[in-house]
């Protein structure tokens, strides 16, 4: 795992979204995973601006969002669907037919866990995970005690995250209670993740899933097995880690990172 603290939230978001353009200029059939959320907006605005600068081309890319509401219909203003077609998906040169997200309107919730993992492994895997992590530490919608080889599924939301979300709704007890998830072990399974976390709210969260143990009460920290995860991270955000001399001693010396300095 390596670990980028930059100075605001600004520079993390840049740098956050040009280790993803520069990844899909490397690769141009490249397979990219999304996240969504207020974190996610800013990023997906760099990329936006980065696109129509001609910086960074997403016609050949296929993307597959982490989660998606069950219950809610792709036209729904608070599913992800409608989200990611606000933020992204309208604004940049990528065909729609490309864009995947688990269909909340599924009757078969089981089968449509087993249909999102072989569209996965039939564009060959995901090259790059963008993640983000939840006040409690999950990842995608895998609350606390999931399974860290899990596969996509429906998960039940803990009451935590359901207060934390249902302020987007109107009314807030419209919410659903239940959401399509990629597991921990398919996000595992994507050979690089990228990780942003900003703002001083996440520090305690932060510090544990970077360096507390690997448990399935937190399960970000499950990105500490992965062989190629970078999470990038604001000051704020950074507090609370123990090792930052040495995060920072490592950005400033070893070459990868010379370009983003």
């Amino acid at each position: 795992m390596e670990v980028i603290i930059r100075p605001t939230t600004k520079e993390a978001v840049n740098l956050t979204a040009k280790l993803i353009a520069e990844a899909i200029n490397q690769k141009p059939f490249f397979k990219l995973g999304l996240a969504t959320g207020a974190t996610m907006e800013a990023v997906y605005a760099d990329l936006v601006a980065m696109n129509q600068a001609k910086e960074v081309d997403f016609s050949l890319v296929h993307t597959f969002n982490l989660d998606e509401y069950i219950g809610l219909d792709p036209e729904d203003p608070n599913s992800y669907r409608y989200y990611m077609n606000k933020h992204l998906f309208s604004k940049i040169n990528i065909d729609m037919r490309n864009t995947n997200l688990p269909n909340g309107l599924a009757e078969d919730e089981i089968a449509e866990g087993l249909r999102y993992e072989s569209a996965i492994a039939a564009a060959g895997g995901i090259d790059l995970q963008l993640l983000g992590i939840g006040n409690d530490g999950h990842i995608g919608f895998n609350e606390p005690i999931s399974s860290l080889a899990g596969r996509t599924r429906s998960k039940a939301l803990t009451p935590a995250t359901y207060a934390q979300n249902s302020v987007y709704f109107t009314p807030p007890e419209s919410m659903p209670k239940r959401a399509f998830t990629m597991g921990v072990g398919t996000i595992l399974g994507a050979e690089r993740i990228v990780m942003l976390i900003t703002g001083a709210k996440k520090a305690e969260i932060a510090a544990k899933a970077i360096e507390g143990p690997v448990t399935s009460m937190v399960t970000g920290s499950a990105l500490q097995m992965h062989p190629r995860t970078v999470v990038v991270l604001d000051e704020a955000a950074a507090a609370n880690l123990t090792q930052k001399d040495y995060y920072n001693w490592v950005f400033a010396n070893e070459p990868e990172w010379k370009p983003y300095r």
